[in-house]
């Protein structure tokens, strides 16, 4: 599917503001711009001038996105109507209104990472796995990221989240940021319907974030009538059990064997020295078995 065309057919407005879809889903508001630098920006600069104008599950998407950002401040821009670029404003909060301890912030770009994986294979057909942090992986390649933000604290009240996904689409080869990337339209999906893609994920974000929030983002309680985030994200995390490297801030970096993840969501490697290390935040590359010619075992990484 290389021929097909980058830039796919816009998002249906009516469908997307369609009552008894905000209602099923719980989303507060959902608002579609045709173009605009960054959805995480605008909603991390509108939720703290207007907080009560962006209520939890308010929910920005932008046909065009001329200063997306990722983790470590990377910059990348993709043809219009080629992705689904959306963010949304979380205020997490239990049925009675308590908010969640923001050390359970940590889990929500999991969560939504867990979510998008759920409708890449239901929506669409495609088999896809997750990398830690925060991409999502089909067939070893990134068809997608999530990327997390706290926005400032306003009036003493806790800090919203804004969550921000981006997810390739309608990309051809030659329109894909590296060479290891994909998009949906090469993965032989029984749709690239954007609009379909946004609802569908929306819909299974809502499920796990409300169940999580009602567990009072207990990441070992049981979600949605099922297994936990811990080992649903566990389960389906590509990362687990592989050799990485982990570039850590500073220039840091620790090569072993990614074991499993902690109650906070941080990934755990064991050294060649058998120490396990807690990796927070940084790139973790995934490693292949090396060993040196004529030598048997495994005699390194590469």
């Amino acid at each position: 599917m290389d021929d097909v065309h980058a830039q796919g057919a816009p998002l249906n407005r009516g469908a997307l503001a369609d009552q008894d879809f905000l209602t099923a889903t719980g989303i507060s508001k959902l608002i579609v711009v045709d173009s605009t630098g960054s959805t995480n920006a605008d909603l991390l600069r509108s939720a703290a001038v207007e907080p009560a104008l962006w209520p939890d599950l308010s929910v920005l998407t932008a046909e065009y996105q001329t200063a997306a950002r990722g983790r470590l401040d990377r910059r990348w821009e993709a043809p219009p109507l080629s992705s689904l670029s959306v963010s949304v404003v979380l205020r997490p909060a239990n049925a009675e209104g308590r908010p969640l301890p923001t050390h359970s912030y940590s889990w929500l770009s999991l969560l939504a990472a867990l979510a998008l994986r759920e409708m890449l294979l239901e929506t669409a057909g495609i088999p896809a796995e997750l990398k830690w942090p925060n991409d999502v992986l089909v067939r070893g390649r990134k068809i997608a990221g999530i990327l997390a933000q706290l926005g400032p604290m306003v009036d003493g009240s806790a800090p919203p989240v804004i969550l921000g996904t981006g997810l390739n689409v309608t990309l051809s080869s030659d329109d894909l940021p590296v060479p290891t990337a994909t998009s949906v339209a090469l993965e032989q999906p029984r749709t690239v319907d954007r609009t379909l893609l946004l609802k569908n994920y929306l819909s299974q974000f809502a499920v796990l974030y409300r169940s999580f929030c009602n567990a009072d983002g207990d990441p070992a309680a049981g979600l949605a009538g099922g297994p936990s985030l811990h080992k649903r994200v566990e389960a389906v995390m590509v990362t687990i059990g592989k050799p990485v490297r982990a570039q850590l801030p500073g220039d840091h970096e620790i090569i072993g064997r990614a074991s499993r993840l902690d109650e906070y969501g941080s990934l755990l490697v064991v050294d060649s020295d058998g120490r396990e290390h807690v990796v927070t935040a940084g790139d973790v590359v995934h490693l292949r078995p090396w060993t040196p010619p004529g030598q048997g075992g495994e005699g390194g990484y590469a």
